[in-house]
């Protein structure tokens, strides 16, 4: 509110500034014998004026750079030497390139490429550097667009994504005209954040704004300490959780360059306050992590939020049994504590139905959900897969419960001990389709192999861990002391770190008498979320750490999955059965 015998102002052009819409902007492209403007020259000039969205004029000349045109810069470009031949100098068309950029905002996909060529250029022919605002659209990209969008941001990956109307193709033109829809893309998507302005483009690429700069405060008096941090915002609210072997370092890290992530931008604006938890070990750190991931589900995390979602295949439990997914392990029937045959957990549905298309491409297993009963009713007929010998067909009578039996013991022989067979039938079919150059299909074959193995392997190691009802172990931490672990039923119950020069024994005693008991799970499922299994058994697997105490079952099957999941036991069987050319995962 305005007080009385104040004087109303007007804000002046300068301090509202300029509209993006009313700036002027050129775009160029330049191609090149070489990457260094000492060594090598110009071969072709692209630029694309622009303003408010719309194209005012455009530039396009080859150069002629006063030597042949190395051989892979012709492949590359399609510019070859005769085509320059005969083209004017870099001297001659400066002039008007340097008149084409007055005014306006120079713009570039890697400007200093660009920048540095016309820059040496200009000083070698005598004419003076305009020196125009530079903006380079591959540092607007890493800001306004994430990695988890685009694996990089190059301009022929920025042109797909963004759907540009011009397919980048090394030609200076066409790539001008590329970075021209990737600039509108990119200004459109950093607006909201307050980039409107052409004095905002100043800042537009900074990788540390002030906003975020003034929020280092977040980090003030945290513990240099291993541990678990959570950033929340100011209802209470875990936007994000994270771990680290030093929780103030990390958290620190968050309102510097080198956090430039626009997912984790944006949650930091949001933050209000970082609650720290210290933990007595870097296991017991990641651990937790993954706990107040499961619990809260933060929107800021991508991975472990939904561990219930994790699906298993199975091999159910009825008269003739059949494959199919399920989101938890049940007895069904079972003795205490063991269930049917299962594998996993796996990362997504679609994975789970690869392994079981793996299964059904091996054994004539019945790929029909109806339960069937022992004695097929009046007018059964069977499917398909019948006639072409992918099933015995006993939903008509065609094979019996013990025939069948047998094909069930084979699918739950590959499930929990060897799946040797799989293998076999899947490499001999990739090096077939392979040997005719079929490689789409054969890498079907292949990714289906691997999600069946995957799980398997998962599921016979989550099995050796969960059927451990009290397992101790130790490792020796560098200069001194023990980190010392609990664990039962895979889940991690208690962990500390005894001092340098003091007998852990008596502190693992204390340990295990106030550890955390569990109860005990349908094998091969654990009593934790299946990732901390996963870090549970990666830690007891690590060089130096001792088994104190554990009990049987201490093992996995000697023909297990676990010896097939490195893809160079895939390639060995490709090569075995046939021609090989797609054996790498």
């Amino acid at each position: 509110m305005q007080q009385p015998g104040t004087l109303a102002l007007q804000p002046t052009l300068e301090e509202i500034g300029t509209p993006l819409a009313e700036v002027t902007f050129v775009v160029l492209d330049l191609e090149t014998t070489g990457g260094s403007p000492a060594t090598s020259a110009i071969t072709e000039v692209g630029a694309v004026k622009v303003r408010g969205g719309e194209v005012l004029a455009e530039l396009q000349t080859l150069v002629d750079p006063g030597g042949p045109v190395p051989a892979h810069i012709a492949t590359l470009t399609g510019i070859t030497t005769s085509m320059v031949h005969g083209a004017p100098r870099i001297e001659q068309v400066l002039p008007d390139l340097l008149e084409f950029l007055r005014g306006a905002v120079l713009v570039a996909h890697n400007a200093a490429f660009d920048v540095g060529f016309l820059k040496a250029a200009a000083r070698d022919h005598g004419y003076p550097w305009p020196a125009p605002q530079v903006l380079d659209t591959v540092a607007l990209a890493r800001r306004a667009v994430g990695r988890d969008e685009v694996p990089n941001h190059k301009l022929g990956t920025l042109a797909g994504y963004f759907r540009a109307t011009v397919t980048p193709d090394h030609r200076a033109l066409s790539d001008a005209r590329a970075t021209v829809d990737v600039l509108h893309a990119l200004l459109g998507r950093l607006a909201p954040l307050g980039v409107t302005h052409l004095e905002d483009l100043a800042t537009a690429t900074d990788p540390v704004p002030p906003a975020r700069r003034r929020k280092r405060h977040l980090a003030d008096g945290l513990p240099d300490a291993p541990g678990v941090y959570q950033f929340r915002d100011a209802r209470g609210e875990v936007l994000y959780v994270g771990t680290s072997t030093s929780i103030r370092t990390r958290v620190r890290s968050y309102f510097t360059a080198a956090e430039h992530r626009r997912r984790m931008n944006e949650m930091v604006m949001l933050a209000e306050e970082v609650v720290p938890v210290v933990c007595g070990t870097t296991l017991e750190a990641r651990v937790r992590e993954l706990r107040l991931i499961a619990e809260h589900g933060p929107r800021y995390n991508r991975r472990s939020r939904f561990p219930e979602r994790m699906p298993w295949v199975r091999l159910t439990v009825e008269p003739f049994p059949r494959l199919s997914i399920t989101r938890e392990v049940r007895p069904e029937g079972q003795p205490p504590g063991r269930a049917e045959a299962h594998i996993g957990p796996f990362s997504s549905r679609s994975t789970a139905q690869r392994a079981i298309e793996a299964l059904h491409a091996t054994f004539p297993v019945r790929q029909c959900s109806p339960r069937l009963p022992r004695i097929p009713g009046p007018g059964a007929s069977s499917c398909a897969l019948a006639g072409m010998g992918r099933c015995g067909a006993p939903c008509t009578g065609g094979q019996d419960e013990v025939g069948y039996a047998a094909v069930v013991e084979a699918v739950r022989a590959a499930m929990l001990t060897d799946p040797g067979p799989v293998l076999d039938v899947h490499a001999a079919r990739i090096a077939a389709l392979t040997g005719e150059e079929r490689y789409e299909e054969a890498a079907a074959w292949r990714d289906q192999l691997a999600a069946f193995l995957r799980g398997t392997a998962r599921a016979q190691r989550s099995a050796r861990l969960s059927a451990q009802s009290e397992l101790h172990a130790a490792r020796a931490v560098p200069g001194g002391g023990w980190e010392l672990v609990v664990v039962r039923h895979g889940r991690l119950c208690a962990t500390t770190t005894s001092p340098a020069g003091v007998d852990p024994r008596p502190l693992l005693a204390a340990l295990v008498a106030t550890a955390e008991q569990p109860d005990a799970p349908v094998l091969p499922a654990s009593a934790a979320h299946p990732e901390e299994t996963d870090l549970v058994l990666a830690w007891l697997e690590q060089p130096g750490v001792r088994l104190v105490a554990a009990g049987d079952h201490w093992a996995c099957p000697v023909r297990g999955a676990e010896r097939l999941t490195d893809p160079a036991a895939t390639a060995a069987a490709v090569a075995a059965a046939g021609p090989t050319g797609l054996v790498a995962a």
